[in-house]
């Protein structure tokens, strides 16, 4: 049994718990600062559940002694607190985060690090830039890499079209922040919620738009080797234009808790949702101009019993995924390790990758 340390029981948190214990080569020790959110994960032989705060890396370092690895699940603001944790602990190191100036950090520690840190290991960033590089490898010289990702409920109801299906610290963060972008062979930052495109797929229109994080690593990876990198959220039309009264006209984007309240008072949550993956590559290839798609989508289903959303299915499976690949050798051991360093063939091989094929209900 490998043991690994999970801090977060949310509601990614308590899927990862089910694929990593549901594995059968995983002990658990789960960690929040929540008594009655630790009490809804299902207790089990091979599950250590403590209630502690995190405010202090030297206190969760000395939790973190004899791990192979701690993941994070929390809240973007805590990876300084865990990341730190992690190099004290001398233990391996995966989070979930989008947040870019987090990744720095993480980044800087990883540097002497004598474990590997291995950052945005979710579904965007994430699973997106493994795809993303993989059919980049296919062409002889790059021009345009669009990546669009989006979480959507099935039957939206409210003006929003729009329910919460993961971090509303993570929503809200990405819609303020200023995202990274390649155009004309330069990395330039963008601002959120710009640069708004239509596209239409099974008859439906859907509407995308700047957010923050998506990229990861990518930006950088393909510096000097692509004229236009974008990343985008996908929505259904009008909510980009709600988000955005309600950011920048009411300037919610100063007062983000107030935000994060009236979002988790007025909008519910659902398991009926779909993750919509869609990534065009399109460069010279034996000295023609081509271009290459990805398209897939994943649904909110029923696995062993438990209805899961399929923004918790993708992110869960992801971050579980390099984790196991990381067990066996097939990642770098020590310091930066970045997303787009695996194969998107040696990703959905996996055992908990299998989870990002395509499903019909």
């Amino acid at each position: 049994m490998t043991r690994v340390a999970l801090v977060g029981s949310g509601k990614i948190g308590e899927m990862i718990c089910d694929l990593l214990i549901g594995s059968g080569d995983y002990e658990l020790t789960l960690i929040d600062a929540s008594q009655s959110q630790l009490d809804k994960v299902a207790d089990c032989a091979q599950l250590n559940k403590v209630c502690m705060k995190i405010e202090d890396p030297e206190a969760l370092a000395d939790v973190l002694q004899g791990h192979f690895a701690v993941m994070s699940a929390s809240p973007y603001f805590l990876t300084k607190i865990i990341v730190r944790a992690a190099v004290a602990a001398n233990v391996h190191y995966l989070d979930l985060t989008e947040d870019v100036r987090s990744t720095v950090l993480v980044r800087e520690l990883a540097k002497d690090a004598k474990t590997a840190f291995i950052p945005q290991c979710g579904l965007a960033p994430g699973f997106i830039s493994i795809v993303a590089k993989s059919m980049c490898d296919k062409f002889d010289e790059l021009d345009t890499v669009r990546l669009r990702v989006g979480a959507l409920p099935r039957y939206p109801t409210n003006s929003l079209t729009y329910n919460l299906t993961w971090s509303t610290d993570g929503v809200i963060n990405e819609y303020c922040e200023p995202c990274e972008s390649i155009i004309e062979n330069k990395k330039v930052l963008v601002p959120a919620l710009a640069q708004r495109e239509e596209f239409s797929l099974d008859g439906i229109t859907y509407e995308t738009f700047n957010t923050s994080g998506g990229l990861g690593s990518l930006s950088e990876t393909l510096d000097g080797k692509v004229r236009n990198l974008s990343y985008q959220t996908i929505r259904y039309p009008g909510h980009r234009d709600i988000m955005k009264t309600l950011l920048d006209d009411l300037r919610l984007s100063e007062r983000r808790d107030l935000l994060k309240d009236i979002l988790e008072y007025a909008v519910p949550a659902t398991f009926q949702d779909v993750v919509f993956i869609f990534v065009t590559v399109s460069g010279k290839k034996d000295g023609r101009l081509l271009q290459d798609t990805y398209a897939n989508k994943v649904y909110g289903r029923e696995i062993e019993g438990v209805e899961r959303a399929a923004i918790q299915i993708t992110t869960a499976s992801a971050i579980c995924a390099m984790l196991d690949l990381l067990r066996d050798g097939h990642l770098p051991q020590s310091g930066f390790v970045r997303q787009e360093q695996v194969s998107v063939e040696k990703f959905l091989a996996n055992r908990f990758g299998k989870n990002y094929a395509p499903y019909s209900d």
